[in-house]
């Protein structure tokens, strides 16, 4: 099994798209961090340089930006 990689959510609490990412990480196991970008301005700016996108959720894994609950792409950049 490939290593753990550093995962990021940026999510807002209202976002189900944000709960149904981070639903299916726990349930595959994988270990991540979570920022409420609606409450942390910081977050939010970071997100928005990283991805270039204003939308949640955006997911970041190692060095890839996964915009929006991306199942597939999640599966391929967990297997590398």
């Amino acid at each position: 099994m490939p290593e753990q990689k550093n995962i990021t959510i940026y999510s807002t609490p209202t976002c189900p798209w944000c709960h149904r990412a981070e639903e299916y990480l726990s349930h595959k196991g994988v270990s991540y961090t979570k920022y409420d970008v609606a409450s942390d301005k910081a977050k939010a700016q970071e997100m928005i340089q990283k991805s270039g996108q204003m939308g949640v959720p955006v997911i970041v894994i190692g060095q890839d930006v996964v915009i929006g609950f991306n199942q597939a792409r999640i599966d391929e950049l967990l297997a590398k």
